[in-house]
């Protein structure tokens, strides 16, 4: 729903308002309002803001890059999903950087399976990112999913292969990459929510919910009826 009205001159505070309708009139609360005294149902980062943007009433301009993140209750369980967007018209090196980031994701996902362990995920996403010449985000990290939104394992996008907590069948995480173009070191702002990249270089983040199944990674948060193996 989000993708479809996020555009050049909208506001990220009516889109939030519009995420906490949708989630609501679909029997579900929004996870963030609330969580750790986050005050929104989305976190809207745009450009050099990296995570737990705080939606506000300036419009999006054509060039910017805004990562959505969403969370949803339902049913005794968390979701939550991930997705940064281009706003018109954005730079090719910029593209570029969302591009890298998306497909590390997967990257990522095709090593939860049975008897890998966490930082197999990591490794994977590290290596694809940083041979594009990318800063990985070391501060803020992936999570377990379930009856709470943050759960064990943590779950980094860096490591050494062999190491970490065993994947086990029916675990549920949440991959996801937090990638700079430049340094990948970050700051935090003084409303003690909004991280942004210390150099000021734009950001992408994307995210997904997985379950392992039969022993191999099945996306769940997916538009499809069913979830995906990878």
């Amino acid at each position: 729903m989000i993708a479809s009205e996020i555009k050049e001159g909208v506001t990220t505070l009516y889109l939030d308002k519009r995420a906490e309708e949708f989630i609501r009139d679909h029997g579900a609360v929004p996870s963030f309002l609330g969580l750790y005294g986050f005050p929104n149902s989305l976190c809207m980062s745009p450009n050099s803001q990296v995570v737990h943007g705080i939606p506000n009433d300036k419009p999006l301009e054509s060039g910017d890059v805004i990562s959505v993140d969403c969370g949803a209750f339902k049913n005794g369980y968390h979701g939550d999903h991930a997705y940064s967007f281009e706003i018109g018209e954005v730079a090719p090196e910029t593209k570029k950087l969302l591009q890298v980031t998306k497909e590390s994701l997967y990257v990522g996902i095709r090593e939860l399976r049975v008897g890998n362990r966490v930082e197999d995920v990591g490794n994977a996403i590290q290596k694809y990112t940083e041979a594009h010449g990318y800063g990985v985000v070391r501060e803020l990290v992936g999570h377990g999913l379930g009856q709470k939104m943050h759960e064990d394992p943590e779950m980094p996008n860096y490591g050494k292969k062999g190491r970490g907590k065993l994947f086990i069948e029916g675990m549920v995480v949440a991959i996801e990459p937090m990638i700079n173009m430049g340094t990948k070191n970050i700051k935090q702002h003084k409303d003690g929510w909004t991280i942004t990249t210390a150099d000021g270089k734009p950001s992408a983040h994307f995210e997904h919910d997985v379950a392992i199944i039969d022993g191999k990674p099945e996306i769940l948060s997916t538009i499809l009826s069913k979830g995906r193996n990878i």
